[in-house]
């Protein structure tokens, strides 16, 4: 079957004066309109297309690429208010309606909201919820403790910042553990710090096993580190502007951080920059 609001692998089967008939292997057919025809193609070869629907609800594909999927988050902005709700750009010709239904608070134009991609079942028509919460769940726990996860920022509060973890749970990151400038809409790397018995988890935007210094230059170094695949093209032979541009510190403090940290071997100086390493030998 051809999923809706996802990504689906087709068959090119025959080209028509309106573009291209795609199939699945269930033979359920969609078209793919001209101006989303790639320019060569052969018939009976497989085409990634992601399907939405058209203004009558019906399937339809296109090769432009959305900003979320089915059953995901993302930050989007509002395009058009309407007597039927807000419309969003998220990357399609075709905006995504959020019905006044779906707004937590009435939504603005020209604003940013995080929201959830779902299908109306009984229109079988693709629209946003900005109710996020009910999305989550952290009944059924899915990570652990110490493992690495996607994150996306969607509240901040007086604790810090809450944020989505793998597209499924809750999570809050303390504000003052936080190093690096952080937004609403944020997609980053963390880890589970902590998973208490209310079934709340703490995240932590750097590696567990690695013990939180006094010198906030530090701690933002190993932010970036860790947002970075451990690695970060900058030294102590980089110009003041690089390192500036990358950090938002002078090369003093960045001297001094790195260091620290070299002589407490948390990282190692290469040729084109530092890398951070294991964390076999530092506690939190």
């Amino acid at each position: 079957m051809i999923t809706l609001g996802k990504y689906n692998k087709l068959t090119i089967l025959e080209k028509t004066e309106n573009g291209l008939i795609l199939k699945d292997n269930t033979n359920e057919k969609v078209l793919l309109p001209t101006k989303y025809c790639p320019k060569k193609y052969e018939l009976k070869s497989v085409i990634e297309v992601f399907i939405y629907h058209d203004n009558k609800g019906k399937k339809i594909a296109t090769t432009q690429k959305p900003k979320l999927e089915r059953y995901q988050f993302a930050l989007l902005q509002v395009v058009t208010l309407t007597k039927v709700g807000a419309f969003l750009n998220w990357g399609l010709d075709k905006d995504l309606l959020v019905p006044f239904g779906e707004q937590k608070e009435d939504m603005i134009e020209g604003r940013w909201y995080v929201v959830y991609l779902d299908v109306d079942e009984s229109t079988n028509r693709l629209f946003a919820s900005s109710y996020i919460e009910k999305q989550l769940q952290n009944i059924n726990i899915t990570v652990k403790e110490g493992q690495e996860v996607e994150l996306l920022v969607y509240q901040k509060t007086d604790l810090g910042y809450v944020v989505i973890i793998n597209n499924e749970h809750k999570g809050l990151v303390y504000k003052n553990e936080v190093f690096t400038d952080i937004n609403i809409g944020d997609a980053l790397k963390g880890y589970v710090k902590k998973i208490r018995e209310d079934k709340n988890i703490d995240i932590s935007l750097q590696p567990i096993g690695y013990r939180k210094f006094n010198d906030v230059n530090c701690n933002l170094i190993l932010t970036k580190l860790s947002e970075n695949n451990r690695f970060l093209p900058i030294s102590d032979k980089s110009s003041p502007d690089k390192i500036y541009d990358s950090l938002g510190i002078s090369k003093k403090a960045f001297k001094k951080a790195i260091g620290f940290l070299y002589k407490q071997k948390v990282i190692s100086i290469e040729e084109n920059g530092i890398k951070l390493l294991s964390t076999k030998n530092n506690n939190q």
